[in-house]
């Protein structure tokens, strides 16, 4: 590190590109990218938030968020871990053609889901497959800054070669005491250097392995299925849920979900009118704000597409509309009439403003 380094601006928000200057195998299926700043800066981002990639890829605009790998304890470099995902077009596109020395644009750094807007001092970290990236942010950053944080991570996978960070994560619990480290394998493979449970993980598995579990702060992520287990199992022994945090990243809500969680009856065949600026086009019941931006072609970033990153953040200047998130929005946000595209419907004819 030269002395330009120590002198180097902060990014701490909006727009910048990035540099790739390191990428490795993680597993079979999962590849970190290091990066820098295109011009040197100095990252500042919350331990478990994500970056937003902003590609061109065959003439079309499309834009993924991925989450932060490394720690702002390191600050001089972002690490992104992206799992290759089946038919994933950004996925695919970035593990098979971003190289070292090359560039992209991103944005952020964003997410509700970290350790500094939900503090704690005994954690129980619980993550499945590519969910363990935003666990293993914080673990390091707890671990560099040794702030005596009492940290359980209970991490699940299908085999012994799906295990990512894995050789990282012992290393920090041999130097850590306050670290406790398990794995729940489906394989049943076992783990020599490790503590490991054979099948999916459970309740009795997460007593044995945690048993003061009831007592701390949780943080979850995994694919949905997986959060939705966790999560009734906790709730179903009485767990505190204010204590409950988890991250998701997947496909745009439905309008049967948004029934389910009490948001009222979405006349289906119901058109209502969009309007935004001088562009307008008609909704049903069913369909999001964000398909009918995104069907006339106006500019609008869309990461998560479940209401959890807040990029594609709009402002509704008359009309009604019903959303399933808000999780990103500011009370005065909500007062001033801001939604996220992707999880909103029609109620009414709206005007919508995206600046």
């Amino acid at each position: 590190m030269n002395q330009q380094d120590y002198q180097s601006p902060n990014w701490q928000a909006g727009e910048t590109r990035l540099v790739c200057v390191e990428r490795w195998q993680e597993t079979h299926d999962v590849t970190s990218f290091r990066f820098q700043g295109a011009q040197p800066v100095k990252f500042h981002f919350k331990p478990g938030q994500f970056i937003t990639f902003l590609l061109d890829i065959q003439g079309e605009r499309l834009a993924r968020s991925y989450t932060i790998s490394s720690s702002p304890s390191r600050p001089y470099s972002l690490v992104v871990t992206i799992k290759r995902i089946p038919g994933g077009r950004v996925s695919n596109y970035l593990v098979d053609n971003l190289k070292t020395g090359h560039s992209v644009n991103v944005s952020g750094p964003a997410g509700a889901f970290n350790l500094i807007d939900i503090p704690a001092s005994r954690y129980l970290f619980l993550s499945a497959g590519s969910g363990i990236t935003p666990m293993y942010s914080m673990s390091r950053w707890l671990t560099d800054t040794q702030v005596g944080s009492d940290i359980a991570f209970v991490h699940s996978a299908k085999a012994k070669e799906d295990l990512i960070f894995h050789d990282a994560l012992l290393k920090m619990t041999q130097r850590h005491p306050n670290m406790a480290l398990h794995y729940s394998l489906e394989s049943g493979e076992s783990l020599e250097a490790c503590p490991s449970f054979e099948g999916r993980l459970t309740l009795e598995m997460l007593a044995k392995a945690v048993p003061d579990y009831l007592e701390r702060t949780v943080f979850v992520c995994g694919p949905e299925p997986y959060m939705q287990a966790v999560k009734g199992m906790l709730e179903g022994v009485g767990f505190d849920m204010s204590r409950y945090h988890q991250e998701s990243f997947g496909g745009p809500s439905t309008a049967s979900s948004l029934q389910a969680e009490g948001q009222g009856d979405i006349a289906a065949s119901a058109p209502f009118m969009l309007q935004v600026g001088d562009l307008s086009t008609q909704l049903t019941g069913e369909q999001t704000v964000l398909e009918g931006i995104e069907a006339k072609g106006l500019p609008i970033i869309a990461a998560c597409r479940s209401g959890v990153c807040g990029a594609c953040k709009c402002q509704v200047l008359s009309g009604e509309t019903e959303s399933s998130s808000e999780m990103t929005l500011t009370p005065a946000e909500v007062e001033q009439g801001f939604i996220l595209a992707c999880s909103t419907r029609l109620k009414s004819d709206v005007t919508l403003s995206l600046a």
